[in-house]
């Protein structure tokens, strides 16, 4: 009966993740009013970004859809070491990618786009979906407090050594427990789970690490904030969109929107590659 039990949940988790997949896939161009009446033209590479307590895997649906799309796409794999580190190796990527590039960086994945397109003239957009768009000197920890916020997720984290960890440094996961409401509300409770027992782990020190000069200050950025979010306050997201002077949306999401709402963030994207 356990067995059969989860078998069931397995096979529920697998159809909701098809289904997002699909539905993005299928989305027409006549359903993307932002572009709508607009002449073609080459296309930039798509560089998605993933944040901490993720993977690359969460670009899934948004990728198939914009491959679909003959868009060329990249999912970046994060390192999750470090801000330092992790801008650094993103900003050597970059420098293998020849014509446009539009960055695309979710949660944490927006402080590594914030640095490391700084200087990058092939870098014509940066697309930011529930993350830091951090000012100079600035670390995600402070940036969560902005607009009067609190982020709940330092409250239940569960941190773990790893080998040449520098002193007070560990790795940081999200606890189990509270993940799916955390992180992932508004998708289907087999999917959250799944998403939790998957999580990457990242380095404590990130919380804490000065951000660089700002690539948003000189490259024209989009914005989505995710009213629901419970890793980064709303209001947080809010004030770094204005503060980007960032194109922006709104929408009714969890901290996931490019699983839970692919066709939103698959609509903004699109509108930065233009």
């Amino acid at each position: 009966m356990f067995r059969s039990k989860r078998l069931v949940a397995l096979g529920a988790a697998a159809a909701a993740t098809f289904a997002l997949i699909a539905g993005a896939a299928a989305l027409p161009a006549s359903a993307d009013p932002v572009n709508a009446g607009r002449s073609p033209g080459p296309k930039p590479t798509i560089v998605l970004v993933h944040g901490a307590f993720a993977d690359s895997s969460g670009w899934a649906a948004v990728g198939t859809a914009l491959q679909a799309e003959g868009y060329p796409v990249i999912a970046f794999s994060n390192p999750l070491r470090g801000l330092t580190y992790d801008s650094e190796y993103l900003r050597s990527f970059l420098s293998t990618i020849p014509g446009p590039i539009v960055l695309v960086g979710h949660s944490y994945g927006g402080a590594l786009i914030t640095n490391a397109a700084t200087g990058n003239p092939n870098v014509k957009s940066l697309v930011y979906i529930a993350a830091y768009a951090l000012d100079e000197g600035e670390s995600v920890a402070a940036a969560n407090a902005l607009g009067g916020g609190h982020s709940e997720v330092t409250d239940h984290l569960v941190v773990r050594p790893f080998p040449g960890a520098a002193e007070n440094d560990a790795d940081a996961y999200i606890d189990p427990a509270f993940f799916p409401q955390l992180f992932a509300g508004d998708l289907p409770l087999a999917v959250a789970k799944n998403l939790a027992a998957t999580q990457r782990p990242g380095a404590f020190a990130s919380l804490v690490t000065p951000s660089g000069e700002p690539a948003w200050k000189t490259i024209p950025s989009w914005y989505l904030v995710a009213s629901q979010d419970r890793i980064i306050p709303p209001e947080a997201e809010r004030a770094m969109a204005a503060r980007a002077g960032a194109t922006t949306v709104e929408i009714k999401s969890s901290h996931v929107p490019m699983i839970s709402q692919p066709g939103k963030v698959l609509s903004l994207i699109k509108a930065a590659s233009k």
